[in-house]
């Protein structure tokens, strides 16, 4: 299987042109395509920076000419939960008519879109991308080539891996900025490029708080990285 993340900018789409107008962004959690009527269903959770953003971001995606329905089933403060159809647009006819398939959730914001896309033959992802070129603007953010027990232990792990997204999500904005940057500047490294006081210099904070810091994040991050262990399929 030939697997393809694509950042895409399509001009027919009710999502990314909400999200180049109105700062808000949309993740599907899941989608069915008709093929009779030719239209994607999806449901989405749909998030912005204030309540305001989101009520003008929801109006505008509603009155979109393409939008077929648009049905709201869930609200929390800035963000919210929608089931939506829309036409099928002209990448997604093209990816399908080559025979492509959605292989993962796509993400919308800033005018762009990330499609996670697969094919079982690599001259039809070829031609599929030679196509999209001539009306939509696109980069190829990842292509890979995955075989039969690499994608057998990818399913057989998911459970192992989500362990681990929620590990990530368990860190606070302090916890994770301090990892990322622990991680980045060195201070995992044998010898160390970093210590506890260029950190400490970096977020204007004492030694003792950005070790804290770490070891909080470093705990939760290995509890998690031990429940995914006992989870994956040998």
């Amino acid at each position: 299987m030939i697997d393809i993340a694509l950042d895409m900018e399509q001009y027919d789409c009710p999502f990314i042109d909400t999200t180049a107008d109105h700062d808000v962004a949309f993740a599907a959690v899941h989608w069915d395509f008709d093929q009779r009527a030719r239209e994607l269903e999806t449901r989405m959770v749909v998030e912005a920076e204030d309540a305001g953003i989101l009520d003008t971001g929801l109006d505008s995606l509603q009155a979109h000419e393409n939008m077929n329905d648009c049905a709201l089933l869930r609200r929390e403060d800035n963000a919210a939960h929608i089931r939506t159809t829309i036409e099928e647009t002209a990448a997604m006819q093209t990816i399908r008519d080559n025979g492509g398939y959605i292989t993962g959730p796509f993400h919308i914001e800033a005018g762009s879109e990330t499609w996670h896309v697969g094919f079982d033959r690599g001259r039809d992802a070829d031609t599929t991308l030679s196509e999209l070129d001539r009306d939509n603007e696109y980069d190829v953010v990842e292509r890979t080539s995955t075989t039969l027990p690499q994608l057998q232990d990818l399913v057989q792990n998911a459970g192992a891996a989500m362990t681990l997204v929620d590990g990530c999500r368990d860190l606070s904005d302090t916890e994770r900025e301090t990892l990322e940057t622990a991680v980045s500047e060195g201070y995992f490294e044998s010898p160390r490029d970093a210590t506890l006081g260029s950190l400490a210099e970096d977020f204007g904070v004492s030694k003792p708080a950005v070790s804290k810091n770490l070891r909080r994040g470093e705990r939760k991050m290995i509890e998690r990285v031990v429940e995914a262990l006992d989870d994956i399929e040998d």
